[in-house]
């Protein structure tokens, strides 16, 4: 390969930051075999670069700037004296840079060959790889960060969620009737009901207000849930915002803010992923909840979701109210009347 044994393991100090706009970090760098692995001074992860892979901004310039390919933004600068690893990481570039082909007319049209393999693979393999990784690693505090963030956007364009004191508490009485989601009642904006990464479950007041029970907003949270487990959030919002996202949530952690803004105002709009009946029934049935009411607010006539009122898991079970009347009418009250 084209590390370089005597440079394995080799630390320095540089000055780090994701975005143009973000304030330089101190950072430790660890280089090892043609990998760059940034930690802060605290040993947390950062980033990490494929050395091949980075472009110097001013060679012969000090300090030395480096950037990864494809992201300007994210920026490493070297002082002078830190020479033994500004060498290390040009005599790699250099070694790569060697390495690679001069073909003549036998190898260009092998080349080519590969050329189209590895492009077929960037297109068709690498980006959905990525995305279903990235989503497979991302721990809970990332998600509810990205969540909360979306939610303060989504804030801009249908006004701030609705957080009267005693109709809260309510709120919480049924959260905590249906596994605990993070419920969030919307006074606009939301057609009905929208899930966000981390938890959170947007619904909007009409849910709570036009209707004289809280199984119809029980059924549109557990449908969320349900929809959650078979399409992740998370993964929509990587999907619809491109490989480069994911790459960037992978390395760092985090997504650009022109990300978050972009996704906020269309996921208010877009189509949602079909629900499977099975799934959502085995929902209703695990929350001893039913499934009849929420189905009757999806088509009044019942006709388009007969077999949601038809195999209604708690039918032939005694009514057990969700939560008590006098906290129902709190809760309608929530968002002021």
């Amino acid at each position: 390969m084209t590390a370089l044994s005597e440079y394995d393991r080799l630390e320095a100090s540089g000055l780090w930051r994701a975005r143009s706009d973000d304030q330089r970090l101190e950072v430790i760098l660890s280089l090892g075999h043609a990998t760059l692995v940034i930690t802060d001074t605290k040993e947390r992860h950062l980033a990490h670069w494929s050395i091949p892979a980075i472009t110097r901004v001013n060679p012969g310039q000090f300090p030395a700037l480096y950037f990864p390919e494809g992201d300007e933004d994210e920026t490493l600068e070297l002082a002078e004296n830190q020479s033994e690893m500004i060498e290390a990481i040009e005599r790699i570039r250099s070694a790569v840079a060697r390495s690679r082909p001069k073909p003549g007319r036998v190898r260009l049209i092998g080349s080519l060959a590969s050329v189209a393999v590895v492009a077929g693979l960037a297109i068709f393999w690498l980006p959905k790889a990525v995305l279903n990784h990235t989503v497979s690693v991302v721990p809970t505090v990332y998600r509810q960060a990205i969540g909360q963030a979306l939610l303060d956007r989504i804030e801009r364009v249908a006004g701030a969620p609705c957080d009267d004191r005693i109709g809260s508490a309510a709120l919480q009485t049924l959260s905590a009737r249906l596994g605990g989601p993070k419920l969030v009642i919307m006074p606009a904006g939301v057609k009905d009901s929208l899930r966000l990464p981390g938890g959170f479950t947007l619904l909007n007041r009409a849910l709570i207000e036009d209707y004289e029970e809280p199984d119809v907003a029980a059924g549109y949270v557990l449908a969320e849930q349900t929809r959650a487990r078979s399409h992740d959030p998370l993964y929509d919002l990587l999907k619809t915002s491109g490989t480069r996202a994911s790459f960037r949530m992978l390395t760092t952690g985090k997504l650009k803010e022109t990300t978050l803004d972009a996704y906020a105002e269309t996921v208010l709009i877009a189509e949602r992923p079909e629900i499977e009946e099975d799934a959502l029934l085995a929902s209703f049935e695990a929350a001893r909840t039913r499934s009849s009411p929420y189905a009757y607010a999806l088509d009044i006539t019942g006709e388009a979701t007969a077999r949601l009122i038809e195999n209604d898991p708690m039918k032939a079970e005694p009514v057990v109210p969700l939560m008590d009347d006098a906290d129902w009418v709190r809760l309608q009250g929530i968002c002021g009347g």
